[in-house]
């Protein structure tokens, strides 16, 4: 009895192992993505609109830091952590975390790319990583922390419609049924002509 439920526990944690690396797969190909997103933005902003300016890194970036963490935030809630939590709450969380990263990672890359000298596309790259890392840990630990797998699956959602549906379509027809035996009872209680002629 015991080696069954070691062997279970042993069986969860294997399950459990193999959900949390496809969790991070996910989470990873959805974060290349939103770097493509911002790199394209990066190289739009500073190569066309701010390549004048002083700032031109930091206004760039903290555009298409926007634009991804948007594209980021939206995808993974809903594909890789299957969350149904609070979403403006979690929505502040990530804000959170991006008010104290943004204005670190924009002062690490000003002075790595004006004062170091550093390429800007190499900058923009390693902070990406940071990025990376650090956001996939505090969203999986601490946003989404008690709310993985919370959101119905498709299957459960079209189950409830079809059985909300069956209702729906038992109510109609009892009520179709009610009206077809109350108009079968008016008929009948209603004398005939005919059997009135037959009765004089």
């Amino acid at each position: 009895m015991e080696e069954t439920k070691q062997i279970e526990k042993e069986s969860a944690k294997k399950d459990s192992k193999k959900q949390e690396f496809i969790r991070f797969l996910k989470f990873t190909l959805f974060s290349c993505s939103a770097g493509v997103i911002q790199i394209g933005a990066f190289t739009l902003f500073s190569e066309l609109v701010f390549h004048d300016g002083n700032n031109e890194y930091g206004l760039s970036y903290f555009i298409s830091l926007f634009l991804s963490v948007l594209f980021n935030f939206t995808i993974n809630r809903k594909f890789t952590f299957k969350s149904a939590s609070n979403v403006p709450i979690a929505m502040l969380m990530v804000l959170g975390y991006y008010a104290v990263f943004t204005p670190l990672s924009i002062l690490w890359g000003i002075a790595l790319e004006k004062q170091a000298g550093w390429n800007k596309y190499l900058v923009l790259a390693i902070t990406m990583v940071i990025n990376f890392v650090t956001e996939f840990l505090f969203t999986r630990y601490v946003v989404f922390r008690k709310s993985i797998n919370t959101q119905p699956s498709k299957k459960k959602v079209d189950k409830k419609q079809e059985n909300q549906n069956a209702e729906k379509d038992k109510e109609k027809l009892s009520k179709i049924e009610e009206k077809s035996d109350k108009e079968t009872t008016e008929n009948t209680e209603k004398p005939s002509i005919c059997g009135e002629i037959e009765n004089e």
